[in-house]
């Protein structure tokens, strides 16, 4: 008499159900405290930040272009400039009107505001520039980033 099992695809779908209550088990644990204000900022929202990552935060004035000096250590992360409308609200769109010569720049919505990041190319050290316009009221950012080694 030999053994034959019935059904793989019973034990499949068990074995995956089982397989996805161990994983959901640990979502709940470890979250960071929520923020001073309504805004919800999550770990993952910096996560790939890098060590080292200076910039004075800007005030944007519709129409103008606003300068900002952005010191980066390049370990491998991005240093980002965090920007948001008078009314607290992320902008609706940000535009790369100027490239970085030695990095990349990401404009992205986290919580409410926009964040722009730059990640430097690898092994870059030196400096570079990247300007962004925003809408709405089209202000823009200049930013002039030194990149020191890790």
């Amino acid at each position: 008499m030999t053994f034959q099992p019935r059904s793989t695809g019973r034990f499949s779908a068990w074995l995956a159900l089982a397989l996805g209550a161990v994983l959901l088990q640990g979502c709940g644990e470890n979250k960071p405290a929520p923020a001073a204000s309504s805004t919800r900022i999550f770990a993952a929202d910096f996560a790939g930040a890098a060590k080292s990552c200076v910039v004075p935060k800007p005030t944007l004035k519709d129409g103008d272009v606003t300068d900002v000096a952005m010191k980066v250590g390049n370990d491998g992360g991005w240093c980002a400039i965090t920007v948001a409308q008078k009314n607290d609200r992320p902008y609706d769109a940000g535009l790369l009107t100027t490239r970085p010569n030695h990095g990349k720049v990401f404009i992205h919505e986290v919580g409410d505001a926009t964040r722009i990041d730059y990640t430097p190319d690898h092994a870059f050290v030196g400096t570079d520039t990247f300007t962004v316009r925003l809408l709405p009221g089209n202000p823009g950012l200049r930013a002039s980033v030194t990149v020191a080694a890790p």
